[in-house]
């Protein structure tokens, strides 16, 4: 199968996208752009729109407003609404329903014409997704992987221009969703599929998407690459909703602002009172008499501390097993890139604290 590189086009294309259901606004003027084989991972907690989004660039939902574009064709705009069946576009949804009557291959081969089923379609589809072995099984004798297999499978077999995902891993335990879902991103970029991954889960947008945008009472917040949705977040809430966060009360003169911690270098320019963004794993501890360790958990692969420094609570992250226990003193320093500044008073939690860290019993 040939792999095709991702290209600048923008192959998906939403602009001003408003719905309302009674006095609830659900999507509330959201733009976004996927390229052309790009995976977009929709991110953000319940409720905040990221589904009546991904029903409406199906056309199962009819904004008020916006219009939704897929390689240069008008799905929804003034005077034009394309139903779904038209769309060319297929859709993976949270319990995959698959018919539990037919088997595998009958249930790949739904919706497909008879010439398709003859020309080989199902059998093809299947050997994409690695289920061939399984055509004349029923679900019932499935697992949690292999189903989702299927539902995607089904999805794929008329040559969608467009797939959409609606929380597809949610049903499966952790160690199978983590082997599905790389699975599923693998073959997407192995068929230069375009398409949108709905997720709360913050860790499974960054490993899905090529690009990420996320979604916050029905507006997206930021859409952009991983790396910088993650180093250089547009607002101290997506700060602490895409990881663990401090949030540090500082003064900024230029290009350095003075903390708790020392003086750390700002992206960009500052002056005054402020509160940067530090990450717990640019955070080292060390021996020294700086702070004390007020909780301790290890998770295999790292240990999380919680230290307070002169009445200030860190998140601090090490690899490896805890080298400090609890009323330890240690020393803190930060090691890490230039930092994001934001106003004193952008989030409404008390100057100094951080979010995101141990939960002390």
């Amino acid at each position: 199968m040939t792999v095709m590189p991702p290209t600048d086009t923008f192959y998906l294309e939403a602009t001003g996208l408003f719905k309302r259901f009674g006095n609830s606004i659900a999507l509330d003027g959201v733009s976004l752009r996927v390229g052309e084989g790009e995976a977009l991972a929709l991110l953000g907690p319940s409720g905040c729109g990221k589904t009546t989004l991904l029903r409406v660039l199906s056309g199962l939902e009819t904004p008020d407003a916006g219009t939704v574009v897929v390689n240069g064709e008008t799905l929804t705009g003034p005077g034009t609404n394309v139903p779904p069946e038209k769309r060319r576009i297929g859709m993976v949804f949270q319990d995959w329903a698959v018919f539990p009557h037919l088997t595998v291959a009958k249930n790949v081969a739904y919706g497909l014409t008879e010439e398709q089923i003859a020309a080989g379609r199902v059998k093809e589809t299947l050997e994409m997704v690695g289920m061939s072995a399984f055509a004349d099984r029923h679900p019932d004798a499935l697992s949690g992987g292999e189903l989702q297999r299927v539902a995607v499978a089904r999805a794929l077999a008329p040559r969608p221009r467009l797939l959409l995902f609606d929380e597809p891993f949610s049903n499966l335990d952790t160690e199978l969703r983590i082997k599905v879902r790389a699975d599923i991103a693998r073959l997407m970029r192995e068929v230069h599929m375009t398409s949108v991954f709905v997720t709360h889960d913050q860790e499974e947008a960054f490993v899905l998407g090529d690009c990420v945008a996320v979604m916050r009472r029905g507006k997206i917040e930021q859409e952009g690459r991983p790396a910088e949705i993650y180093e250089n977040p547009a607002t101290p809430w997506l700060a602490t909703f895409v990881g663990d966060a401090n949030l540090l009360d500082a003064t900024a003169n230029g290009n350095v602002a003075s903390t708790a911690i020392g003086d750390l270098r700002l992206i960009e320019p500052r002056q005054g009172a402020c509160r940067v963004l530090v990450r717990p794993e640019h955070l080292l501890i060390g021996n020294g008499d700086d702070a004390v360790v007020s909780a301790v958990e290890f998770y295999g692969h790292d240990t999380a501390y919680e230290v307070m420094l002169d009445g200030t609570r860190l998140l601090a992250r090490g690899i490896a097993a805890p080298r400090f226990a609890t009323g330890d003193r240690v020393s803190v320093t930060y090691s890490g890139p230039d930092v994001v500044a934001y106003a004193p008073h952008a989030v409404n939690l008390p100057l100094g604290s951080a979010t995101g860290g141990v939960r002390v019993p």
